[in-house]
């Protein structure tokens, strides 16, 4: 009976997997003080220094609304590697609840097996077949019921022998379950403490941005793109390029093909397409579009892909960038990558060296 309520048990933690849930200041004047009231007179001093206070430049604005990005991209690598461990350790606890339940049938079948090999002892009167045996006088039934007692005794010691492997299993079935039921549940705390990191880092920089003028943010973004311009100037003039003349493989050919259909597609934090992407959803899809399963994440991509160095890389490969390996793009030969950006940006193409290079990934090995 306690191995049956483990198997209910098991089956009964299947059941809660359906309820996993799914994932989601720079240029900041400060806020008006009272202007009434016996507030406003106490409130004084801190408005003439808020006047007097500088004002951020638009470059700093810039460089603090990337640091907010960097911050949220480095927390949706978290949320997806966490989702995706959480999909597999689901997937695995349904798998041993399914071979815990065949476990269970297969014990209740020994049982039954065993049970009738008893009831046919009760009907011969209750004496064991050796007994049985001593009690006949003919010759040949000794000689066949002295067969068929030892094939009896194989089968029973057989049918024990596969009752007590069964149990075990179902004993360790039951075990692995538990522990990846905790491991789901602790996946799903990190996936929870992350989309909370995202979702402030966002709004963060919306509320910056929100407080800029139409003028102001066309500024912006030509400030962005200077400053990927002139990361990508510097990056080719250091020669890198000329060593880089290789041609992409078959499958990085359809890689290739694949995300750069996507441009236009909005970036969404957490997204695989077909819609929107985030920078990581981009490349592991168009890896699997080439018939090619790689890591969800562009951390989990520079760990366990393999390393190439600039000056061999060939189109299709992945380009890490940043020390904590938060964002990836797909080198698409002549210096450029095809990337999934930030929020508020469309996948595009833009140059290989217009972000702080960490490495580069070949999936193709």
């Amino acid at each position: 009976m306690n191995r049956r309520r483990c198997a209910t048990a098991a089956i009964t933690m299947v059941c809660a997997l359906t309820v996993l849930a799914s994932p989601g200041q720079a240029f900041a004047a400060p806020e008006p003080p009272p202007t009434s009231g016996s507030g406003a007179a106490k409130d004084a001093p801190r408005k003439s220094a808020a006047k007097d206070a500088p004002r951020k430049s638009l470059e700093q604005v810039r460089q603090e609304i990337d640091a907010l990005y960097r911050k949220a991209a480095s927390a949706t690598d978290a949320y997806n590697l966490a989702k995706d461990q959480a999909d597999k350790q689901s997937a695995e606890i349904v798998r041993l609840a399914q071979e815990i339940v065949k476990g269970q049938a297969r014990i209740d079948d020994l049982k039954n097996r065993a049970g009738a090999a008893a009831r046919a002892q009760y009907r011969d009167g209750g004496l064991p077949p050796e007994a049985q045996l001593v009690l006949t006088d003919d010759p040949q039934l000794f000689l066949d019921g002295a067969g068929r007692i030892q094939q009896g005794q194989k089968a029973t010691k057989d049918l024990l022998g596969e009752l007590t492997r069964t149990q075990a299993d179902l004993a360790a079935y039951t075990k692995d379950a538990s522990a990846q039921w905790q491991k789901l549940e602790a996946n799903r705390v990190k996936q929870a403490k992350a989309k909370k990191e995202i979702t402030a880092q966002l709004a963060a920089a919306k509320k910056i941005e929100d407080k800029l003028e139409k003028e102001e943010r066309e500024r912006l973004l030509q400030l962005e793109q200077n400053a990927e311009y002139k990361a990508q100037t510097a990056w080719l003039s250091s020669g890198v390029l000329k060593e880089i003349s290789r041609s992409a493989s078959p499958q990085g050919k359809k890689a290739i093909q694949f995300a750069t259909a996507q441009i236009g597609k909005p970036y969404v934090w957490g997204a695989e397409g077909p819609g929107s992407y985030d920078c990581s959803g981009l490349t592991s899809q168009a890896w699997s579009a080439a018939g090619k399963g790689i890591p969800r994440t562009s951390q989990e991509q520079w760990r366990l892909l393999r390393r190439i160095e600039i000056k061999d890389m060939r189109p299709g490969d992945l380009i890490i960038y940043h020390a904590d390996a938060s964002h990836v793009g797909m080198y698409i030969g002549d210096g450029a990558i095809v990337h999934a950006p930030r929020p508020g940006r469309n996948v595009t193409i833009t140059g290989a060296g217009s972000m702080a290079i960490l490495g580069v990934v070949r999936p193709d090995m």
